[in-house]
C-alpha cells in the first residue's frame, strides 16, 4: 500500500449564487495500491462529503464536488515529511510575509 495525497476541490454556493465564486480546496491522506485506486478513492470521498444545509440567513449554501486537481505520492512517513508544496509568487513580497506571520500569529503557537 501506498500512501498519497489527494487535493479536493468544492465549489461553495449560497443562497442563489449571486456572490464572488468561492472554491474550498481540501488535502486528504489516502492510502491505496496504484494512483488509480487513490484516485477513485479521493473521487468517492470527493462525492460522499457533497452537503447542504441552512445558514443563520435561512438561505441554503450548497458543497459541490468538481473534482480531484491533484495527487500526489508520498514516500515513507515520518516526522517532516512534505505533503504538499505551491509556489506563490506575488508583486509585494512584504505583503506576503507579513500575511504568512499575521496567519502564524494566529495559530496562538508564537511567542
Amino acid at each position: 500500500m501506498n500512501w498519497y495525497v489527494a487535493k479536493l476541490v468544492f465549489r461553495v454556493i449560497s443562497g442563489d449564487g449571486n456572490h464572488h465564486a468561492q472554491f474550498d480546496e481540501q488535502l486528504r491522506l489516502i492510502n491505496a495500491d496504484s494512483e488509480h485506486i487513490a484516485f477513485e478513492k479521493a473521487s468517492h470521498i470527493g462525492h460522499a462529503n457533497q452537503d447542504s444545509f441552512l445558514n443563520n440567513n435561512k438561505q441554503t449554501v450548497q458543497w459541490q464536488f468538481i473534482d480531484v486537481a491533484e495527487l500526489n505520492q508520498l514516500g515513507e512517513l515520518k516526522d517532516g515529511t512534505e505533503l504538499y508544496y505551491n509556489i506563490h509568487e506575488t508583486h509585494d513580497a512584504d505583503l506576503y510575509i507579513a500575511w504568512a506571520h499575521h496567519k502564524s500569529a494566529l495559530l496562538g503557537m508564537k511567542n
